[in-house]
């Protein structure tokens, strides 16, 4: 009898442990180095569990082929992360028999190719402060492409008036976060500890700076100093505003809706002085302003990238471009990700620009993609993980307060709860 109980407490046992062993997943792939073209050995690989406060469940070193292999402990959110030379990439752990690849660069601290495509400052007046959101739009064209990485990879230089209320940034293929602004020990001037990797496609790095000076007397004098050079150097002001041009500065003005004036200055070379002074008071206009002011039977832009600013005449490129950016801001991202994952699917086809919009996108051309809304969930499922992913990194660099970080993270979390529970 003894025996008989044994046996089977033995293969019970077995089965369980069998059937556990059949759960267990893995993720493979391949690092790739495209700075050299060549697989990226030695490099550490992390799998991070999003719904365990991201903590680190398996770790691996690529091969000498610049392959991983990590087993997955459950059915939790993961994150796959290398790191290749202090720099830190990471897409979502690929579902079970799809592919784990990533692609590295190597780090410098200066690389040629690197220049700003667009310096965009947007500012409005209130209650006796002048308050601008400043905007970097970041190539990195080096060739070899290598990640530009240092204490100081970008500098700027700010009002030495100005009190900085946020600080963001963002990799080519990623989520805004929030970042640090170190001061260089010059009054005004600042610098970003954050990578400036290659570009990929049309997508660049992105900083962004919002700030305010005081405005009591209803006038401010910029003194703008870059240190790349500058494709373009854009001002965006409510039209009840007015820029006076000062030394170096040579602004033309864009032909805009009614609301919103843009004044760009070309090829501003790095160091030159561009001084200019706003006066006068007004906000910025807002989507559901710009979509009144249609009046009745227009046809309205405002749900689309650049929607209520209109067709600009002699825009540059880069600056059209990012017209969603300019208006939406980095805090729509992660909001617009939120209540399209809560929102019920449809069943019909729809566009894809909730889901980029989502994203992060900034290509206008991107928001034409028909996808389903299954699709949809899936990349935003993904854009919430890396979204925690850098919530974490945000806490640990020490730029969130405790409580905000428990706030934004308890939100986080409900709404990938809910969006895994649609995706299963």
């Amino acid at each position: 009898m003894r025996s008989t109980k044994y046996v089977l407490r033995t293969l019970t046992v077995s089965l369980l442990l069998s059937g556990a062993l059949a759960l267990a997943a893995t993720v493979t792939g391949t690092v790739t180095n495209k700075t050299v073209n060549k697989p990226a050995a030695g490099d550490a690989v992390v799998l991070v569990d999003v719904q365990a406060g991201m903590g680190e469940v398996a770790h691996a070193t690529t091969d000498a082929k610049g392959r991983y292999s990590l087993t997955l402990p459950g059915n939790s959110s993961y994150l796959v992360r290398v790191t290749h030379q202090g720099s830190t990439y990471f897409i979502a752990a690929p579902a079970a028999g799809a592919s784990g690849d990533l692609t590295v660069y190597d780090v410098a601290a200066k690389v040629q190719g690197v220049s700003i495509e667009a310096d965009v400052m947007e500012i409005e007046s209130d209650n006796g402060q002048l308050k601008v959101i400043e905007r970097y739009f970041v190539h990195n064209t080096s060739s070899p492409p290598v990640t530009q990485w240092s204490p100081r990879t970008f500098e700027i230089v700010l009002p030495a008036e100005a009190v900085v209320n946020a600080v963001e940034g963002q990799r080519p293929n990623g989520l805004p976060t929030s970042i640090k602004l170190d001061s260089t020990g010059t009054k005004g001037h600042y610098a970003f500890n954050f990578p400036i990797q290659p570009d990929s496609g049309e997508k660049d790095t992105l900083f962004q700076i919002s700030y305010h000076v005081p405005y009591s007397n209803g006038k401010f004098t910029f003194k703008t100093q870059l240190t790349l050079p500058a494709d373009n150097l854009a001002v965006l002001l409510p039209k009840s505003m007015t820029l006076t041009q000062g030394a170096g500065a040579a602004f033309k003005a864009v032909p805009e809706d009614a609301n919103l004036q843009t004044l760009i200055l070309k090829n501003v070379m790095p160091g030159q002085a561009v001084e200019f002074t706003i006066s006068g008071t007004g906000s910025m206009p807002r989507e559901d302003q710009n979509a009144q002011s249609a009046g009745p039977g227009a046809a309205t832009t405002g749900n689309q990238p650049g929607g209520g600013i209109g067709t600009p005449i002699d825009t540059p490129d880069p600056l059209s471009k990012y017209k969603w950016w300019i208006l939406a801001g980095l805090a729509l991202a992660l909001a617009a990700a939120a209540a399209f994952l809560l929102r019920r699917p449809s069943g019909a086809q729809a566009t894809a620009a909730g889901a980029q919009a989502g994203a992060g996108y900034a290509n206008a051309a991107a928001f034409q993609t028909v996808a389903t809304p299954s699709s949809k969930n899936s990349d935003l499922l993904s854009a919430l993980k890396e979204e925690l992913f850098a919530l974490e990194s945000e806490k640990i660099n020490d730029t969130l307060t405790p409580e905000e970080y428990a706030r934004v993270k308890a939100a986080l979390e409900i709404v990938l709860k809910r969006a895994l529970t649609r995706n299963s």
